[in-house]
């Protein structure tokens, strides 16, 4: 028998076919499947981001817990192990998932609208006026809600400063946007490098830079709630408008010429994005890269449609951050400080994904 007799392995969209197939949904589409096997890689990555660490704990135990918390099972682990998962790992895990999945959200959104691959949430200056906020909290020694509260706030501001400025210049195109964000993370990155040259260098100072390099270290469940709020309120609001920004990325005579309010379609955008990226710096600091590679993967599996492009890349960006996260607490001693990793993992991937598509393929056409 040649060579050319013998049958090829089926692919791993045919055997998925023919497992739901035996279940009877054999008519699954495609995107279904895209959508059951990044939520399966996403539930291993929890596990194994649960079992992983200095007190390792096996996955067998890790699914018995959760489960416990459902069904009636007889406890067969220590207490300790419980506590680990429940109370330190799961917080944590569950916040770098929903940031990864706002970032990634708002990166897809940014990019279409935007019509550029280049863009990510930090074209706005919404990340670094939320940064000011946070800083400007620590500086003050204020409690710790008030990082919060002020990355919020002053993120909002951020948006504002860019609209102001982009309507001050007698433009309400996209490039007058991208310029109007230019000046204002500009404008805030000299206010953050004035608050840590004013800032106690034995107190105030390491906390700042620390926290400014992004980690997850302290995340609670109240952080959980924080940044799940903006994702089923702005996040949402963005999926609903899914097929704006698909008429958006086709530019923006186009988009009149369909009867698209492009002004008020496009603030709507930005003021959502604006609330998942402030929510994100507070909880976690400033995190860059994400909404700018994750996108660009999900672009690859689903092609340009919001539609299925927005769902992938927040799963995409969840399973990525719980990755990153899980390796910055294990990858050392001391804990590696999340926004580095990011960079260096993100500066390399992006490098390839230019010299892989060379910006080509990533229109609506």
């Amino acid at each position: 028998m040649s060579s050319r007799d013998i049958p090829s392995p089926p692919s791993l969209t045919q055997r998925l076919n023919n497992l739901l197939g035996y279940f009877g949904l054999s008519k699954t589409n495609n995107f279904t499947l895209q959508i059951i096997i990044m939520l399966s890689i996403l539930t291993i990555t929890i596990i194994f981001a649960l079992s992983t660490g200095r007190y390792p704990i096996s996955f067998d135990h890790v699914v018995r817990i959760l489960l416990s918390n459902i069904f009636d099972i007889t406890p067969d682990w220590k207490i300790v192990e419980q506590k680990v998962v429940e109370l330190v790992r799961l917080p944590r895990i569950l916040v770098a998932g929903l940031c990864g999945a706002a970032l990634s959200i708002s990166g897809a959104a940014l990019q279409g609208m935007f019509r550029n691959p280049l863009v990510g949430p930090q074209i706005i200056g919404v990340s670094s006026g939320s940064a000011f906020g946070g800083v400007l909290a620590i500086l003050f020694l204020l409690p710790s809600y008030f990082i919060s509260i002020f990355a919020f706030i002053f993120g909002v501001i951020a948006l504002l400063f860019t609209m102001g400025i982009a309507r001050a210049g007698g433009g309400k195109n996209i490039l007058s946007l991208v310029l109007g964000g230019i000046v204002t993370s500009a404008f805030f990155a000299s206010l953050v490098s004035l608050a840590k040259y004013a800032a106690d260098p034995d107190d105030a100072l390491p906390t700042i830079v620390y926290w400014l390099m992004g980690s997850f270290n302290e995340s609670s469940y109240s952080d959980v709630v924080y940044i799940l709020v903006p994702i089923l309120t702005a996040g949402v609001l963005v999926y609903k408008m899914r097929h704006l920004v698909n008429i958006l990325s086709l530019g923006e005579e186009e988009a009149r010429s369909l009867g698209v309010n492009v002004d008020r379609s496009r603030w709507t955008i930005l003021l959502s994005v604006a609330v998942m990226i402030s929510a994100t710096v507070s909880v976690s600091g400033v995190i860059g890269w994400v909404g700018l590679i994750i996108p660009h993967f999900a672009r690859m599996i689903t092609g340009p449609n919001h539609s299925r492009l927005i769902p992938v890349s927040m799963l995409a960006g969840a399973t990525y951050m719980i990755l990153v996260d899980t390796v910055a607490r294990t990858a050392s001693y001391g804990e590696i400080p999340i926004g580095v990793l990011t960079a260096l993992l993100g500066a390399p991937i992006f490098a390839w994904l230019l010299y892989r598509t060379q910006l080509k393929g990533w229109s609506n056409d």
